[in-house]
């Protein structure tokens, strides 16, 4: 059997360490690249054409999302399993619009990120079960109105990238310079962004992006 060639990004040195010792004392896992921010992942996935991706979720520099939507675009059969500290459904659902086939929860114990590699190169997805399980849980007591309500992970990356600055105190107009774009361009955006969240008024805004981790306050 060939090994399957792993390429490893997280922003934490000692982390990449542990997991490559964990994956290459599996017999069908090799470890052929690290990086440490989005950027490089998605140069050296260009380089080394590895057939899987563990991206960790948050990181500086370009965000993860975007970078694994790069990295499917040069090469789609490079499959990716995000890995993150947060059981939470709107990053859930943003990785799995990027492309990802798993996520995992780094403090999820090494059998299971075995288990999810090799689900996903089997062309399965994989979900941390505590995830699953909170979603199943989630789902059950929210108000039935609410259940199948627009929500962080239909929006576009311009849509979010707005929907970050907006939160971040910045006018229209700041926006518009900011992102090349024209203001009649961002109203635009503003006003889908809005209108998939359901969220009315410059208040309700700041509050989602920061309870959705967008925005993080001092």
């Amino acid at each position: 059997m060939m090994k399957l060639r792993i390429l490893l990004t997280d922003d934490h040195t000692l982390f990449r360490q542990g997991l490559k010792q964990l994956l290459e004392a599996e017999y069908d896992m090799q470890v052929v690249g690290e990086a440490q921010e989005g950027a490089e992942a998605v140069a050296k996935a260009a380089a080394l054409q590895p057939d899987l991706v563990l991206m960790d979720i948050g990181m500086p520099g370009l965000a993860s999302f975007d970078a694994v939507r790069q990295i499917r675009k040069q090469r789609p059969e490079t499959k990716v399993v995000f890995l993150s500290m947060y059981d939470d459904e709107d990053y859930l659902q943003q990785c799995l619009a990027a492309g990802g086939s798993g996520y995992l929860l780094k403090d999820s114990p090494a059998d299971q990120l075995i288990s999810a590699i090799r689900e996903v190169r089997r062309g399965g997805k994989y979900l941390s079960p505590r995830i699953l399980s909170k979603l199943v849980e989630d789902f059950s007591v929210r108000d039935p109105a609410e259940r199948f309500k627009p929500r962080l992970g239909t929006l576009t990356p311009r849509e979010r990238e707005v929907l970050k600055l907006l939160a971040e105190g910045l006018s229209v107009k700041e926006i518009a310079v900011q992102l090349h774009l024209s203001t009649k361009t961002v109203e635009a955006h503003k006003f889908n962004l809005m209108r998939k969240l359901d969220i009315h008024n410059k208040a309700q805004l700041v509050t989602y992006a920061i309870k959705r981790r967008i925005i993080n306050i001092a």
